[in-house]
């Protein structure tokens, strides 16, 4: 094999297939990045076997073939070699010389026969959205979900249709994030869960451009999402997912309309008082026009008023200020909408469209 091609082309490349290579595997294999030169297009390839993204590059093929190569140091040698073409070639022996301008390298290859290949997938249906709406759902929602293994479906995202209303749900036993967004094509029902590993890697490699599209097939074990010359093929995490309906009341005693900004930036000047680990609620107490919030800590406290419009009965609750900065911070609005039950039930933050709801369990605390 030998193939040409420009520095920032082969980076760009290996960036994104190097999300798929594994950190810790008992097959040596799957440490390498595939490079197949054996068509017409130069095609680089990484798979931990959960997860396997494939993307093309352009170059020039002067000798067809594939190798395996060592995904750490592949990917460092490109990095640090200067911008200019690089040549990639392989000798009968597996040999890889890679040479660009002075600078040479000599590497040991693998066969690319022994490479675990994507699994070739029979799309049964797909939906198609931009680039930049897939993105924000998923920096509206990945946030929510549960970093421990010891409920599997925690760490995954819910990929609902009904009614050709694609809803996507994230929960991690405090919190809940839902954003909705409306189909374009007519498509039959279906429920998945996606690994929020997965998302957060195809966030990373999307451009996040409107007029960007990304195709998104499923089958009852895999999901696909192509864009830019590039698949990532990921398994779906089994298992029923919560029943997350019977968590959304529309019952509410308080409703308040806070400029959001004012709130987000409150809050995180009360966290400054909070030590990192240390679980210090931050309390609010809701009135006639203003939104009163406290924090007290081992290095002191802090009070802070906000004006607010309110609706119904005064409230005194608490909540973690970190999940409410989350929430916050996702909403694009300038003002968001507050739900309350009372000081034990869950709080709803929405916004304007009600495209995205977030649910925030509030905290015991010691009002005195």
């Amino acid at each position: 094999m030998k193939i040409i091609c420009s520095k920032s082309n082969l980076v760009k490349g290996v960036s994104i297939v190097s999300k798929a290579v594994p950190s810790k595997t008992t097959m040596p294999i799957l440490e390498c990045i595939l490079i197949d030169a054996t068509a017409d297009i130069i095609k680089l390839t990484a798979n931990d076997m959960e997860l396997g993204i494939q993307t093309e590059i352009e170059g020039e093929i002067t000798e067809r073939g594939m190798i395996a190569i060592d995904a750490r140091i592949f990917s460092e040698i490109v990095r640090k070699l200067p911008d200019s073409d690089i040549v990639i070639e392989t000798d009968a022996n597996l040999q890889t010389v890679i040479t660009c301008e002075k600078a040479k390298f000599d590497l040991s290859g693998k066969p690319g026969e022994e490479f675990s290949y994507l699994p070739i997938i029979e799309k049964e249906e797909s939906i198609e959205i931009s680039q930049f709406t897939l993105k924000e759902v998923i920096r509206q929602t990945i946030f929510s979900i549960a970093d421990t293994e010891s409920n599997k479906l925690m760490t995954g995202e819910l990929f609902e249709i009904k009614d050709n209303i694609l809803r996507v749900v994230s929960l991690d036993g405090h919190r809940i994030s839902i954003r909705k967004i409306e189909l374009k094509n007519e498509v039959a029902d279906k429920k998945l869960v996606v690994p929020g590993k997965t998302l957060t890697e195809v966030s990373k490699i999307l451009s996040g451009e409107a007029e960007s599209m990304v195709n998104i097939s499923y089958t009852n074990n895999h999901i696909v999402f192509e864009f830019d010359n590039t698949i990532v093929v990921s398994r779906l995490i089994e298992g029923e997912y919560f029943k997350i309906d019977q968590m959304l009341s529309s019952d509410y005693e308080t409703k308040v309309r806070i400029n959001k900004k004012e709130l987000l930036n409150c809050i995180d000047r009360a966290t400054l008082l909070v030590k990192e680990g240390d679980k210090k609620p931050i309390i609010i107490n809701i009135g006639d026009e203003i939104m009163e919030l406290k924090i007290k800590s081992q290095i002191g406290s802090m009070n802070e008023e906000i004006m607010i419009e309110k609706e119904g009965k005064d409230l005194l609750i608490g909540f973690n200020p970190k999940f409410l900065i989350d929430a916050l911070r996702v909403i694009d609005d300038e003002e968001a909408t507050l739900y309350l039950m009372n000081a034990k039930a869950p709080c709803f933050i929405k916004d304007d469209a009600e495209s995205y709801i977030y649910l925030i369990l509030p905290v015991n605390f010691n009002a005195a």
